[in-house]
């Protein structure tokens, strides 16, 4: 297995990958707002885009059971690369029942291709270079956060979004050129269970409790995530008015620092077993959403940056530890928890924020995070509790005599 080569392959296509998704996130958003005029038509956007990511949580395993290795990532990639070259040959005046459309195979594409990477990713990369391929493709996905949120408006500002819209879907055809040389390892995980992939997967998470408890944590957090998304244009506006965009991009640039840093840290620990991971990953989800409630109870600027640090570094932290444990789970196993965790980030984060906006009329920023990121932590402690607890009633219980 050439892993070194496929590392740099994969490394470099998600980077791209990732950068036109963030591109598009922006631009198409501002797009669909300025086309309409309605506030409405950007929900309607947004929310086809988390079905389509929903949808996608929902086929996965049985796509990926019948259809692997490199060509469906290649294909994902080339599908997103279409949809974005619809926009560039429809008429604007036709452009309004199509944008949900786009939206909702963008959101497909996006979860499609990283279940289908994070799922066969041990089949690239050998075991024990697994932990540091991690941390660069989340360290690869910080870095491109920053940019295409960055550069979005700029370029738009600059070229007009037809531009935009081409250099996206180039972005995505060049991620896909990157997919072509990987060489996958052969497996056999096309073979259906025999009491189906709900009832196995139900199976596998009681054998491994501690798997179930990482999984729920992560739905956990996808609600103080939705929060602090919704609180982040909120605060920029409360600390800074008259540079509300200037605040939010300094504090996502700095908070995707954080996470760069946290990745790196994460791959250079000491310390590979299960139980590594898993506490490194418990103690990731504590430190950012420490992070993000200390965050929003700032009332300057330096504050607000200095603490989205430690919420950047937490977030690097636990998404290297998770990706890296959930991978060590059996082959066929691996690819319904991916894509589990796909639709609890989804749902979690499309409900989520339906839940928190009405809080923000209600109550200060500050208080809403502090309540949506109070969930993780206080599923943390119950998850703590309960491991201490089998704990101890395992030490009491009586030796078997041989």
């Amino acid at each position: 297995m050439t892993t070194a080569r496929n590392t740099h392959l994969i490394v470099t296509a998600r980077l791209i990958s990732d950068f036109g998704a963030f591109l598009n996130m922006v631009a198409l958003a501002t797009y669909v707002y300025l086309l309409s005029n309605s506030a409405m038509s950007v929900g309607i956007f947004l929310a086809s885009r988390v079905g389509g990511g929903i949808f996608a949580s929902l086929i996965g395993t049985r796509f990926y059971r019948r259809w692997q290795g490199r060509t469906p990532l290649i294909a994902f990639d080339l599908l997103r690369a279409t949809l974005l070259g619809l926009l560039l040959i429809t008429p604007a005046s036709q452009q309004a029942w199509l944008l949900p459309v786009i939206a909702f195979g963008l959101g497909l594409g996006n979860s499609m291709f990283a279940i289908g990477l994070n799922s066969q990713l041990p089949r690239l990369i050998e075991p024990a270079q697994l932990l540091k391929a991690n941390a660069w493709i989340t360290s690869a996905s910080s870095a491109a956060m920053v940019g295409g949120s960055l550069v979005s408006g700029l370029l738009v500002a600059a070229f007009g979004f037809e531009t935009v819209f081409a250099l996206n879907a180039f972005t995505y055809l060049l991620a896909a050129l990157l997919i072509v040389p990987l060489r996958f390892e052969k497996t056999d995980i096309n073979q259906q269970p025999e009491r189906g992939e709900w009832v196995a997967l139900r199976q596998g998470l009681r054998s491994a409790p501690v798997v179930a408890a990482m999984l729920a944590v992560t739905m956990a957090d996808t609600l103080g995530s939705a929060a602090h998304n919704v609180g982040f244009p909120i605060i920029s506006k409360l600390l800074t008015p008259q540079a509300a965009s200037t605040t939010l991009g300094l504090a996502l640039a700095v908070w995707a620092c954080g996470k760069l840093l946290g990745a790196r840290i994460a791959s250079g620990l000491k310390g590979s077993e299960n139980s590594h991971l898993e506490r490194r990953f418990f103690f990731g989800v504590a430190l950012m959403s420490c992070g993000f409630i200390l965050m929003f109870q700032q009332h300057s600027l330096y504050g607000l940056l200095l603490f989205a640090l430690p919420a950047g570094l937490g977030d690097g932290v636990s998404e290297v530890s998770l990706m890296s444990r959930l991978q060590r789970e059996p082959e066929a196993l691996r690819l319904p928890i991916f894509s589990v965790l796909t639709l609890l980030q989804m749902t979690g984060f499309g409900i989520g924020m339906l839940i928190a906006a009405p809080f923000y009329t209600w109550w200060a920023p500050g208080a809403v995070v502090m309540l949506f990121h109070g969930i993780p932590l206080g599923t943390l402690c119950v998850v703590r509790l309960l491991a201490f607890k089998r704990g101890r009633v395992a030490r009491n219980s009586p030796t078997p005599v041989p």
